[in-house]
């Protein structure tokens, strides 16, 4: 079984940050893989500092744990929101995040993967949770 986190990283204006990798395509929430020895929290953590410069300062929320039978047998996502005021943001250059920014629930970029869309749907405009990613 292997586990990822995503973090719903929201600003002052109920924005929403998003990332474009540069190995695939599409808008996704800042995240990836559980190591071995983290915790998902830990893991989220480290995650958001490498790939888009945000510290966390404060409590991040568990919004959903999803599975992900698409890209693996057995993948589990655990979805957590990042309230504004929880966390610092410094700007980063990473060779993985081809680009980052924050953009409004209601009108995310052209190419958001529709897993990510659906997700934001959930935690901010009060959509039915999937059980799956």
């Amino acid at each position: 079984m292997t586990a990822g986190v995503r973090g719903l990283v929201l600003d002052a204006e109920g924005r929403v940050l998003l990332v474009r990798h540069t190995y695939i395509h599409g808008w996704y929430l800042p995240g990836g893989g559980v190591e071995r020895g983290e915790t998902m929290l830990t893991s989220l953590r480290r995650e958001l500092e490498e790939e888009v410069g945000v510290t966390l300062t404060g409590e991040a929320r568990l919004a959903g744990l999803y599975a992900n039978f698409r890209e693996f047998k057995s993948d589990h996502v655990a979805l957590y929101v990042v309230p504004h005021g929880a966390y610092s943001h410094e700007p980063r250059r990473s060779l993985e995040i081809a680009e980052s920014g924050f953009f409004p629930p209601d009108a995310l970029p052209e190419g958001v993967t529709p897993s990510t869309a659906r997700r934001i749907a959930e935690a901010m405009l009060g959509h039915t949770p999937d059980e799956l990613w």
